[in-house]
Order: C-alpha cells, then sequence, then structure tokens
C-alpha cells in the first residue's frame, strides 16, 4: 500500500508527490500532493486549479491535437491570445496524452500510480471503458483518490445524460429564481454551476484525504453539478412540502427582506443598501434622517418591513435620489450600514481595500506582459496558497513529467509524438 502523501518525509523520482514543480515549491498546505488532472472545460479544471492554488502538484492530460477546449473559449486580446486559460490552468503542468488511444490510456494508469488524487469529467462510464475506472486504478494504488465531476453524478437515471453547467443550475433550482418576476428565468453571467460543483469536489477531495492520513485508502468523490447548486437553495425545500410556499423571481429583492435593494444616486449611479436587520435599520433611519420610520407600524419590526418592502424602497430611493453616491456611502458606512456600488472589472482594479489585501495579484504572460487575475481564497495565515505560474503551454511539461514520473526513455517519447500519442 503506497504511503499517503502527507506523511512522507522524502521525495523521489517517480514517487507520489514528488517531481518540480513551482506550486508545489510554493510551500502551501498540499504540498506534497499530485493531481492528476483528465478534464476539460470548467468544472474538473476548476477543482484541479483550486487544489493547485494551495501547492498540489497538478498534471494536466490533453489531447495533443487541440488541448483543453479553454483555450479557444471566453474573450480573447485582440492579440488572440486566450485571456480564460491562463486563470483556469494557473499553477498546472500540461502534458499532452492522447487518452483515446489504448497507449495514451496506458500512460494515464501509470501516472495514476505514482498519483494521490485524479480529477477527471467525463460522462459517467468513460473512464471504465478506457480500463481506467476507480476499480482499475486502486488495484495498483490503493491510496488512489478520484475526484468525479458530472452534471448529474455517477449513479441514478439521469447519470448517463451529458450535463453542461447551464442544465445543472436550472435542475439545481437557482434559474428559476433568477431574473425579474413575469419575465424568463435568466441567468448570472458566469459559469456558476461548474465553478460550485468544482468548489465541492476541491472540498471533498480535501477531506478524502484527510481520511486517508487515518487509514491509508482512497475513496472515490462524486460530486454533481445539479447537487452543487441544490446545496445553495437554503430552506426552499421544506418550504414548498411542508408550508406549500414556493419562492419566485424577485428580481432584486429578497421576498420578506427590506431595506434590501438597489437606489438610485443622484450622481446615476446604483447604490446597494442592506439595512433588513432592526439594529441596522435603526441606523439606517438615523443615517437619511428619518427616524420617525422607527415608530411607524409597516416599518418598525423585521416581518413588517418584509410585507410593506415596495412602499419602504420607495421612500429610500426619494432621499438617496437627492445624493451623490460618495456622499450617500460615506454617511452609510460611517453609521455601520451595510451598502456599496456593484462593482465592474475596473472598479475592482483601482479600489484600495482590493490593492490593501492583494485580492488581484499580477504575472507576467510572455505576451501580455503584466496579466491580472484573482488572488487564491481562502487566506490562510501558516500555509496559505499562491499563483506561482500561469496556464503553461499545450504539451510544455510531457517531456518533463514522463521522464520524472515513468521513467520514459527520449527514444520511447519520440516514438510516442511520431505516432500521435502525446
Amino acid at each position: 500500500m503506497r504511503e499517503p502523501a502527507s506523511t512522507m518525509t522524502t521525495t523521489t523520482p517517480g514517487a507520489p508527490g514528488s517531481g518540480p514543480d513551482t506550486a508545489t515549491a510554493s510551500g502551501g498546505p498540499l504540498a506534497g500532493l499530485r493531481v492528476l488532472e483528465t478534464g476539460s472545460l470548467i468544472a474538473g479544471p476548476f477543482c484541479a486549479q483550486l487544489l493547485g492554488d494551495f501547492g498540489a502538484e497538478v498534471i494536466k492530460l490533453e489531447d495533443p491535437g487541440a488541448g483543453d477546449p479553454m483555450r479557444e473559449w471566453g474573450h480573447r486580446h485582440p492579440s488572440g491570445h486566450s485571456l480564460s486559460w491562463p486563470v483556469i490552468a494557473r499553477n498546472k503542468k500540461s502534458v499532452t496524452c492522447n487518452l483515446r488511444r489504448r497507449e495514451g490510456q496506458e500512460i494515464l494508469r501509470g501516472l495514476a500510480e505514482h498519483a494521490d488524487v485524479l480529477v477527471e469529467n467525463f460522462r459517467p462510464g468513460t473512464m471504465e471503458r478506457w480500463g481506467c475506472g476507480y476499480a482499475d486504478l486502486s488495484r495498483v494504488n490503493p491510496g488512489l483518490i478520484m475526484t468525479r465531476v458530472t452534471g448529474y453524478g455517477q449513479t441514478g437515471p439521469y447519470a448517463g445524460r451529458a450535463g453542461f453547467g447551464a442544465i445543472g443550475e436550472a435542475m439545481g433550482g437557482i434559474r428559476y429564481l433568477t431574473g425579474e418576476p413575469g419575465r424568463p428565468t435568466s441567468r448570472i453571467g458566469v459559469s456558476l454551476g461548474d465553478s460550485l460543483a468544482g468548489t465541492f469536489a476541491a472540498l471533498g477531495t480535501v477531506m478524502a484525504v484527510v481520511n486517508r492520513q487515518r487509514t491509508g485508502v482512497g475513496q472515490v468523490v462524486d460530486s454533481a453539478i445539479y447537487e452543487a447548486v441544490l446545496a445553495l437553495m437554503e430552506a426552499s425545500l421544506p418550504e414548498w412540502e411542508l408550508a406549500g410556499f414556493q419562492r419566485e423571481r424577485s428580481g432584486s429583492t429578497l421576498p420578506g427582506v427590506a431595506p434590501s435593494n438597489v437606489y438610485p444616486s443622484r450622481d446615476g449611479a446604483e447604490v446597494l443598501i442592506a439595512g433588513n436587520r432592526d439594529t441596522v435599520f435603526r441606523r439606517l433611519a438615523e443615517a437619511l434622517g428619518r427616524t420617525d420610520w422607527l415608530d411607524d407600524e409597516r416599518f418598525a419590526t423585521h416581518t413588517a418591513r418584509g410585507a410593506h418592502g415596495a412602499e419602504l424602497d420607495g421612500q429610500i430611493a426619494a432621499i438617496t435620489a437627492t445624493r451623490d453616491s460618495e456622499e450617500l456611502l460615506d454617511a452609510l458606512h460611517e453609521a455601520g450600514v451595510p451598502a456599496g456600488l456593484a462593482y465592474r472589472s475596473e472598479d475592482m482594479l483601482r479600489d484600495p481595500h482590493f490593492a490593501a489585501r492583494q485580492a488581484i495579484v499580477r504575472l507576467t504572460h510572455p505576451a501580455l506582459g503584466p496579466f491580472p487575475m484573482q488572488n487564491v481564497v481562502p487566506r490562510l495565515s501558516g500555509t496559505p496558497g499562491r499563483v506561482a505560474a500561469l496556464g503553461p503551454e499545450l504539451g510544455e511539461h510531457t517531456d518533463e513529467v514522463l521522464s520524472a514520473v515513468l521513467g520514459t526513455a527520449p527514444e520511447r517519447l519520440h516514438e510516442l509524438r511520431a505516432q500521435g500519442i502525446v
């Protein structure tokens, strides 16, 4: 049985968790953990990105022809360079490997023998058809953790369906609640379902690693997009089954929660104010010069404010519309009322709080120069993660990884490349 990476005291070529890696060198809490990533697009790769952020060595296997489609998807720089790839593939090594060929599957099995975690987001059954299912791989590496990210999970009547994040968001319930009343359901402008499934997959992976420290045995982590979305749905299920209440689309508000909305300012900015809690509402009323609200039975309690939210919003908007946003926000912050603007990227890049906490990090892109992206979350005081490298070129680390981990000779690498395997 392979020794768990967390207890290893030495690293030798070919041993789990060994091999040159800039992310591992950062000393993050997952340093020494070797992760194979065979996924594509966002859900699986985001899981591996999170693990790499905290020091894991992430070896990403890509098709030798085009690589991960994320190299081409998303908005591109005028020069043609992807602006998505450097983020989703940060802290990773790229190894080309044609998994649809027997020789490529042999490479995957060999790498899995020397890995701690394998992340994949193929349709269920694909890895098994390749002889790379968990039963196959765990026979030679009982400590292996296989993290599987799919639309519907590994079991159940829908498991075999193709599943993208948009469908998981709909099935998980969040799409029905997103948008304006009386209008078709909407979506937010990022791949929420994919990222949620990747986040829960990373959490499950770390829990499986902790369990392996005690038992020496790996397991399967099964993260379904629709279930990751469902996990955010608060009390919507008992509300329906036990009280017959169905939440509906409510635009910029939450039913029964007021004031918590977007309000106009004199200079045209939209100011978000969240003053629904009793103590906060008192401070809001004082800051806006409307202490009479505190004695008004329509607004005196949380429940009453929720029932008369539209009336209260109208009165607040009449006041905020007479003040410039900066003046208004200063007064609200001074009073201890949660308030702010809906930030765009340009707002984040110039905000002093973002700068002070280094929430945005810049690395040097070989063609584009300083390249900004979100920093590692969450922050650990003793073993913080870091962004060590932008997404690599296709196959940039193929020779390095296969020779160091599998002992593949240069001559054999040349043969594999000539055959289109790598």
